[in-house]
């Protein structure tokens, strides 16, 4: 049992869509927001760095899709990475559960939308707005089993 004293520190990585989001929770709850216009291949791996020099991170989760797959591949292999070495759980969550819901940009005019419980691409000849935000707790945000990016490929 740990002491009452010792706090949880986690990190929620938002990678699918510009900006890119990070949140470190204290006992699950939201303590800093950070945030990149710059590409996640340049800025993802200083800023979890950054975060892990400054906080005892015991817990890594990332939304594994769907979104852009490069974003999604390099954030796994990054954190799939720190989970090897330093031990640090890693897992993931669904891109739906923190933007409401809504339609996640694929390629062109398609977009990932979820019926029920499966994900499909739909054409929307309008550009829909996609707000991705970092939950107040993730005491309630629903981890998925698998923690391997979720591809979903669109019909070309």
């Amino acid at each position: 049992m740990q002491s009452p004293s010792h706090k949880q520190y986690a990190l929620l990585i938002i990678s699918i869509s510009s900006p890119l989001l990070v949140g470190v929770y204290e006992d699950q709850k939201l303590i800093k927001t950070i945030s990149s216009e710059q590409k996640t291949s340049e800025i993802l791996l200083p800023l979890i760095l950054e975060c892990l020099n400054e906080y005892d991170i015991s817990q890594i989760i990332y939304t594994r899709g769907p979104g852009s797959y490069m974003a999604i591949k390099l954030t796994y292999v990054m954190l799939k990475t720190i989970e090897i070495i330093c031990g640090i759980k890693c897992a993931g969550c669904s891109g739906f559960a923190l933007n409401g819901g809504k339609p996640i940009k694929a390629i062109g005019n398609l977009y990932f939308i979820k019926e029920k419980e499966t994900i499909i691409t739909k054409k929307f000849e309008q550009s829909i707005s996609m707000k991705f935000t970092l939950p107040q707790s993730i005491h309630d945000l629903e981890l998925d089993e698998e923690s391997t990016p979720e591809y979903v490929l669109p019909a070309v």
